[in-house]
């Protein structure tokens, strides 16, 4: 019996040949559960992911949300992230599922998602995958970092390149705040990021600041082109 990481209800009642035959692994989430979650679909930002139609066509020009066009606007930032693929919404059962996860220390909930990671990764041309870095004192708080968790879970290797150097959580600050902040990484590693195309992993797109903040060391450092894949995107301006 495999039952669902988050209600242990049985998932696999009915196996199909490629799990019977163990080419595939039963799903991590029962039916019940998984539809709880809003998979982004239809029409959404070329840049960032975010459903289109949950914006005023105002503030859309050419498939890309007005968010996006500041940034670009930014010249420290533009062009710094190609694009972010974001796999679902931030609606309430995201929320819950990403406080368990990240915020309660539940590393199990890593897999939950893993095959759909992988699915998603086929799709974005890379040559090296890093995932988000937590301070030390956030990664001493949680016990693992959530973005690498989700990398690992789906099968990536992920690259050692930088470290967050402050704590103080982007969450709480408002986007002038964090244009306006200090970097808040600093690069361990350049040599294998030079004419490397870089996938950042994370676990949600909320302003696209930290992401950005990122991408702009990597691309410093000489990376070609840098994407992202987040498991959520939020609804931050």
């Amino acid at each position: 019996m495999n039952g669902c990481l988050l209600c242990e209800e049985e998932t696999n009642r009915s196996l199909n040949w490629r799990q019977f035959f163990l080419l595939e692994a039963p799903p991590a989430l029962c039916l019940k559960c998984h539809s709880t979650f809003e998979r982004i679909t239809g029409e959404h930002c070329r840049t960032c992911s975010k459903p289109l139609a949950a914006i005023d066509p105002a503030f859309i020009a050419d498939g890309i949300c007005s968010d996006c066009l500041r940034w670009e606007e930014d010249l420290t930032f533009q062009g710094v992230l190609t694009g972010n693929s974001s796999l679902y919404s931030y609606n309430e059962a995201m929320k819950e599922f990403i406080a368990r996860f990240k915020y309660r220390g539940d590393y199990v909930l890593a897999r939950a998602f893993a095959e759909e990671i992988k699915e998603a990764v086929k799709k974005i041309p890379f040559d090296l995958v890093v995932a988000v870095p937590l301070s030390e004192e956030r990664l001493y708080e949680r016990g693992f970092n959530q973005a690498e968790a989700l990398a690992k879970e789906a099968g990536l290797e992920t690259a050692d390149v930088f470290e967050r150097i402050h704590s103080e959580k982007q969450s709480k600050k408002s986007r002038t705040e964090r244009l306006q902040g200090p970097q808040v990484f600093r690069l361990k590693e350049k040599t294998v990021i030079s004419n490397k195309k870089i996938l950042i992993i994370d676990d949600i797109y909320t302003t696209g600041s930290t992401l950005r903040q990122a991408a702009l060391l990597l691309k410093q450092a000489g990376a070609v082109e840098v994407r992202s894949l987040t498991l959520a995107r939020g609804q931050g301006t």
